[in-house]
C-alpha cells in the first residue's frame, strides 16, 4: 500500500508542482464556493430563471471561445509562469470586486452577467497556460501522473466546496462565500512567486527568438495533420458541448424538481465530484500514452450513466448515478487530455492545450443557453438525457470510424457459466 501511494503521488516529489498544486487546491475549493453562490444568486434574482442560468455560463465561457487559441500562442512565446502570475492577479481583483458588491447588497443580475464574462476572461488566458506549464514542472516522464493529480485536486475542490458552499449559503447567505474565494485565490500568487526557475523542465522549449514566430494557423494544421489528435478532440467538444453542463442542470434540477435547498444542490454537486475524484485517481498510475480504446470506451460508459442520470425519477436515485457519471466524465476526460499531451511536440503544446480548452470548455457558450432553454420548457431531467444520448451518439460514431481506419474488430464474448461441484465423503 506505501508502494503503491508513493507512486499515486509520486510528483508531489518535485518542490514546484507541490507549490503549483497546493496553490491551486485552496484557490479551487473557493471557485467551486463561488459557482455555488453565483447560481444560488442567479436563482435569487432572476426568479429561479434556468435561462438565466445558461446566460451566465455562457458568458463565463464565451471568453474560452474568443480568446483561447490567442492565449496559447501566448503561453508558446513567452514566460508561462509570469503569464500565470497575472492572470490570477487579475482573477483576485474581479472576486474581491464582486464580492464587495454581494456584501453590501448593491448586487443585480447584469452585474452577475458582467462578472462572468470577466471571469471568463481570466480563464481564456489562464487555462491553456496552466495546461502545458505542467510539463515545465515535472517533465516529460511524470507528466501523466501530474495530469492526474491535477484532475485529483480539481475534483477534491468539488467535492469540499459545493459542500462547505451549501451549508455557508443556509448559515450566512452568498456574501461571505464571495468575500472567501477572493482571499483563497491569493494562494497560487504566492507560491508562483517561490517556484525556483531553476529546476523547471524547459529543455525541450525552441530557443526564444524561434518561439516568437509561433502562430495560431500552424498549431491548427498540426492537429488537423494529427488524426489521434483530432479525434479525442472533436469527441471532447460534443460531450463537453451537450453533457458537460452539470453546473447549470443539477442547479435547476435541485431547484425546479425536487425543490430542495442550497445544501441539497450542494450534495449533487459532491456526489458527482466523489465519482471525479475516483476517476482523477485511478489515471495516476498511467505512465504511457492511453490508446484510443480507452478513450473512445471512456466516452460511451460517460454518456451512459449521464443519460441515466436525466432519467431517474427520485433525489437518492439521482445522487446514487451521480458517482459513477463523475468517475468516468474524469476519467475520460483525463485519458483524452493525457493522450493529446504525451503526443504532442513542445514547441506546439501551448497552441494545442489552447485548442483542448477550446474544445473542452469554449463550447459551453453555445450549449449552456440551448440546454438551459430546454430545462426551462421541457424540464432539467429531459436537458441532462438528451445531453446524454448526444454524447453517446458521437462517442459510437467515432468508435465506428477508428474501427473502419484502423481495420480492428469488436468482438464479444460470452464467458460460459462456472459449474459448481459438491462433493461429499461418507464416513
Amino acid at each position: 500500500m506505501q508502494a503503491k501511494l508513493s507512486t499515486m503521488f509520486q510528483s508531489l516529489q518535485v518542490r514546484n508542482y507541490r507549490l503549483f498544486a497546493s496553490g491551486q487546491l485552496i484557490k479551487l475549493i473557493g471557485v467551486w464556493m463561488m459557482f455555488i453562490a453565483q447560481d444560488w444568486l442567479v436563482l435569487e434574482l432572476s426568479d429561479n430563471s434556468a435561462t438565466a442560468l445558461g446566460v451566465v455560463t455562457a458568458l463565463q465561457f464565451t471568453p474560452v471561445l474568443l480568446l483561447t487559441l490567442l492565449s496559447g500562442r501566448l503561453a508558446d512565446r513567452y514566460d508561462k509562469r509570469v503569464l500565470l502570475f497575472a492572470a490570477n492577479a487579475f482573477w483576485t481583483v474581479l472576486a474581491l470586486g464582486m464580492s464587495l458588491l454581494v456584501l453590501t447588497d448593491l448586487v443585480q443580475l447584469w452585474h452577475v452577467f458582467a462578472f462572468a464574462a470577466l471571469l471568463g476572461t481570466a480563464n481564456a488566458v489562464e487555462t491553456p497556460v496552466r495546461q502545458a506549464f505542467v510539463s515545465e514542472l515535472v517533465g516529460t516522464s511524470l507528466l501523466p501522473n501530474a495530469l492526474s493529480l491535477n484532475a485529483a485536486v480539481f475534483n477534491s475542490a468539488r467535492i469540499v466546496g459545493p459542500a462547505v458552499a451549501g451549508l455557508a449559503i443556509a448559515a450566512f447567505d452568498v456574501g461571505p462565500v464571495f468575500l472567501f474565494t477572493a482571499l483563497s485565490s491569493i494562494a497560487p500568487l504566492v507560491n508562483v512567486v517561490r517556484m525556483r526557475t531553476a529546476e523547471l523542465h524547459r529543455d525541450a522549449l525552441l530557443p526564444r527568438d524561434e518561439r516568437a514566430s509561433a502562430r495560431v494557423v500552424d498549431g491548427l494544421r498540426y492537429v488537423w495533420r494529427r488524426p489521434d489528435l483530432l479525434l479525442p478532440m472533436a469527441v471532447m467538444s460534443v460531450i463537453g458541448m451537450s453533457l458537460f453542463n452539470f453546473q447549470l442542470t443539477l442547479a435547476a434540477l435541485a431547484k425546479t424538481v425536487f425543490h430542495t435547498g442550497a445544501a441539497s444542490f450542494g450534495l449533487f454537486s459532491t456526489a458527482l465530484a466523489v465519482g471525479a475524484l475516483g476517476g482523477a485517481l485511478s489515471g495516476t498510475g498511467r505512465r504511457s500514452r492511453p490508446s484510443v480504446w480507452l478513450v473512445l470506451g471512456a466516452a460511451i460508459a460517460c454518456a451512459s450513466f449521464g443519460t441515466l442520470v436525466g432519467f431517474a425519477s427520485t433525489y437518492w436515485l439521482v445522487v446514487t448515478l451521480l458517482v459513477p457519471t463523475g468517475f468516468f466524465m474524469v476519467f475520460f476526460a483525463q485519458a483524452a487530455n493525457q493522450r493529446v499531451q504525451l503526443g504532442v511536440d513542445a514547441a506546439f503544446r501551448g497552441r494545442v492545450m489552447a485548442l483542448w480548452v477550446l474544445v473542452f470548455l469554449g463550447t459551453n457558450p453555445v450549449g449552456a443557453p440551448l440546454i438551459g432553454w430546454v430545462a426551462e420548457h421541457f424540464g432539467a431531467g429531459a436537458s441532462i438525457w438528451m445531453g446524454g444520448l448526444i454524447s453517446l451518439a458521437a462517442a459510437l460514431i467515432a468508435l465506428t470510424w477508428q474501427l473502419r481506419r484502423s481495420g480492428a474488430r469488436v468482438r464479444f464474448r460470452v464467458l460460459p457459466m462456472p459449474r459448481f461441484y459438491v462433493t461429499s465423503t461418507d464416513c
